[in-house]
């Protein structure tokens, strides 16, 4: 099973056929613990788009989400290079946010509270990972997508 997933969250039609969902403002119908990032392609310039699980809900004005596939993930290297960005969760639509890459110390605490609140989905997903990666414990880089002022609730 760990082996289909893994190819499962590879595949390019799978991860991102939530992305019309969310730009049409249907994002909601996936419920809360999903969100689309729009981000800024380092070398290209132009609008990318990926849908991340919430690991940790930091309401009214933050959210953290992980890099399964750790510091090669594309999305993340964008964010690092732009932090600027754009947040669809909820009901709410291209919220202006800013990517910031946690810390170890925080990131290892994230992942403790996330693993204890999800055990069946942490012990999926961790399995995935070691499996995407190749790595017996892959390093996951957590990011805070923070809303910019004037921007709260959703």
């Amino acid at each position: 099973m760990t082996a289909w997933g893994a190819k499962l969250l590879q595949s390019r039609a799978f991860v991102r056929a939530p992305i019309p969902l969310f730009r049409a403002g249907l994002g909601f119908l996936l419920g809360g613990r999903l969100l689309m990032l729009e981000h800024v392609g380092r070398t290209t310039g132009q609008a990318r788009y990926v849908v991340l699980e919430v690991v940790r809900d930091e309401a009214p004005d933050a959210v953290v989400v992980a890099s399964g596939f750790g510091r090669t993930s594309q999305w993340l290297r964008n964010v690092i290079a732009e932090p600027r960005c754009h947040v669809s969760i909820g009901r709410a639509r291209r919220r202006p946010a800013t990517a910031t890459v946690l810390g170890v110390e925080e990131g290892e605490t994230v992942l403790a509270d996330y693993r204890q609140a999800h055990p069946k989905s942490w012990e999926h997903l961790s399995a995935i990972m070691v499996e995407a990666t190749g790595e017996s414990d892959p390093q996951i880089p957590l990011v805070r997508l923070q809303w910019s002022a004037g921007h709260g609730s959703r």
